[in-house]
């Protein structure tokens, strides 16, 4: 009997592609075939139901596995961001992140602006739109990431460390003018830059533009050597305006 005479190549073609990505190579080979044999090719359009349900069903699992793992906080995401207060070039620019194309020649994400600009809400909406994707990412506030970093090296164990946060596509460092400075964070903060140097991701967000950043890491040559790491392969995103919280204020004393 001939393989195929009642379902179209597409359907066929789906179900071996499926039963691929399930890492059943036995069923993609035989499936379709032992169907077609035992005079049972219709029952094939309700076996790819059942396989596109379990695509799906895998898909969002995974989603939801991402989402638990990244730290993201909870109702951060574009919904909820009000656009019409940023600068409509980063409203373009997060558009395209959040493709997550940026991911895969491991750019970075450089955010500037002062305090209530948007930035941490961004940052954090983009973090959810690339789980959603299927991406891995992870949200920190840079001093808690800085002070784990210091708890592994103490205890001999930082190249472990990195190696765990090498799982992550994408970390979100969140504020990162805020670290104190000490010689062992800056250390620290700084390996953390070098290893990810175009092997991963990096989305930072800084109250402080490029020319204060020897606030942070305090030597010259190792603030110019950090900033030319990150510049080297990233987008960067100017949040101007008026300060949400300011604004806030203002209408609640009206």
């Amino acid at each position: 009997m001939t393989e195929l005479t009642t379902v179209p190549p597409s359907t066929t073609e789906r179900i071996r592609e499926l039963l691929t990505l399930f890492k059943l190579p036995t069923l993609s080979s035989q499936l379709v075939r032992r169907f077609c044999e035992a005079d049972q090719d219709e029952a094939l359009g309700t076996m790819l139901e059942l396989l596109e349900g379990e695509r799906e069903a895998r898909a969002q699992h995974r989603c939801d596995r991402l989402l638990r793992a990244s730290q993201l906080p909870p109702g951060k995401t574009f919904d909820t961001l009000d656009q019409s207060r940023l600068p409509r070039k980063v409203v373009q620019q997060l558009r395209e992140l959040g493709t997550g194309a940026f991911l895969e020649s491991a750019d970075n994400v450089l955010c500037f602006g002062l305090p209530g600009r948007g930035k941490t809400h961004a940052a954090i909406a983009l973090g959810h739109a690339l789980t959603q994707r299927g991406h891995s990412v992870l949200f920190t506030p840079a001093f808690r990431l800085v002070q784990e970093l210091l708890a592994a090296k103490r205890e001999l164990q930082l190249p472990k460390a990195l190696r765990k946060l090498d799982n992550f596509e994408l970390i979100i460092l969140d504020d990162i003018g805020y670290i104190q400075q000490s010689a062992d964070e800056v250390e620290v903060l700084f390996t953390l830059m070098a290893e990810r140097y175009e092997r991963r991701s990096l989305l930072i967000t800084s109250n402080l533009v490029f020319s204060e950043w020897d606030r942070i890491f305090k030597n010259p040559m190792t603030t110019l050597a950090a900033i030319d790491r990150l510049v080297h392969h990233s987008s960067i995103l100017e949040f101007g305006g008026r300060s949400k919280r300011e604004e806030d204020a203002e209408k609640r004393n009206q």
